[in-house]
């Protein structure tokens, strides 16, 4: 047996000493859609109840499970944690259904999404739910998003684009982008300056419309289910509210965009809507471009192309918060090494 075949048949027998624990040893279970991490996750059905196994793979389970327990302490829809495992890396958690915001969106009113509300109702809930939780205290434990978390976190854009090459493609074995990464980071020092001025709030990082579920059962914001947190940091308060508007994965109207950036500041009055504004569009562009090395390092250090199709949005969003004077030194950068014509990058 090589060694892959032993390590996942170990991964099997600890999954199953697992469940056989938690008194879910005989469930059917069935895979459901996994995210962009190493994480996999199943449905089990036992007789008329359900639940969901999270197969965390190496990453530690711990920040899951404890901003799960503060958001759920706060009043939050996060799941219950039903079981778990630190060691083998395993939880089990409260079954939040199939009714995410993204199938709401593409199916309103349809068979898949019995009635679901529309697009104005589903990000009017989400907001007022990022106005509480930015209004909410945020744990000693919460790391902070400061100016050397954005420089790290921007630095991947140039380490790993364009997509398309070589796919031994590593930092190592450099794209023809590595050697200006320095002046890359370099060209947003002012811009995330401006970015960090407006008050941080708890941001779970990937807030949008395939993590969130919605719960017609429950009352007020626990109508919204959160699904994917353990990256949360304390951040300024556009983050989230550019992860939920400008998704990656689903076209929200302009309109929309704006008439959602108008009901956040509602529940803010203190606050410099201006400067906030520069952040959001700041944190709007450093959070795409992230994202565009992200998909291109899946793509080509771990052979998963699928992303890339999700490229010639990321761009769109890219170009609309480039506007900005701020970004003026980004857009520069950009225009020198990774002109118009190579800002797609889809299959």
């Amino acid at each position: 047996m090589t060694k892959l075949g032993f390590r996942m048949l170990e991964r099997g027998r600890n999954i199953d000493r697992f469940l056989s624990a938690a008194g879910w040893s005989g469930a059917v279970r069935a895979p459901l859609a996994s995210d962009a991490s190493a994480r996999s996750y199943f449905r089990l059905q036992q007789g008329r109840e359900s639940a969901v196994l999270m197969d965390s793979g190496t990453s530690d389970i711990a920040p899951f499970c404890r901003v799960a327990r503060g958001l759920r302490g706060r009043g939050f829809s996060a799941p219950i944690i039903l079981a778990e495992d630190s060691a083998a890396r395993l939880l089990l958690l409260e079954d939040l259904g199939d009714l995410s915001f993204m199938r709401c969106l593409e199916d309103p009113g349809g068979p898949d999404a019995p009635g679901a509300p529309g697009a104005n109702a589903l990000y009017g809930a989400a907001v007022d739910l990022l106005a509480e939780l930015g209004r909410a205290p945020i744990g000693a434990d919460i790391p902070p998003m400061d100016a050397a978390y954005l420089a790290a976190e921007i630095r991947l854009f140039a380490e790993w684009w364009p997509p398309h090459g070589s796919a031994q493609a590593t930092p190592a074995k450099p794209t023809q982008l590595t050697a200006q990464a320095d002046a890359w980071v370099a060209a947003w020092r002012d811009a995330h300056e401006l970015a960090l001025k407006p008050p941080k709030g708890l941001a779970l990082r990937d807030f949008h419309a395939a993590n969130l579920m919605w719960l017609p059962a429950r009352e007020g914001l626990g109508r919204v289910g959160l699904l994917d947190f353990q990256d949360a940091v304390a951040a300024p308060l556009p983050y989230d509210l550019v992860s939920l508007l400008q998704d990656v994965r689903h076209d929200v109207p302009e309109d929309l965009q704006a008439a959602m950036i108008t009901r956040f500041l509602a529940a803010f009055p203190e606050l410099d809507a201006a400067a906030f504004r520069t952040s959001y569009a700041i944190l709007g562009a450093h959070r795409n471009l992230r994202i565009a090395g992200i998909f291109s390092r899946l793509a080509r250090r771990d052979g998963k192309p699928g992303y890339l199709d999700y490229l010639p949005r990321v761009w769109r969003h890219v170009a609309a918060d480039l506007d900005h004077p701020a970004l003026a030194p980004v857009a520069e950068w950009l225009t020198q090494f990774v002109p118009l014509e190579q800002r797609t990058g889809g299959r």
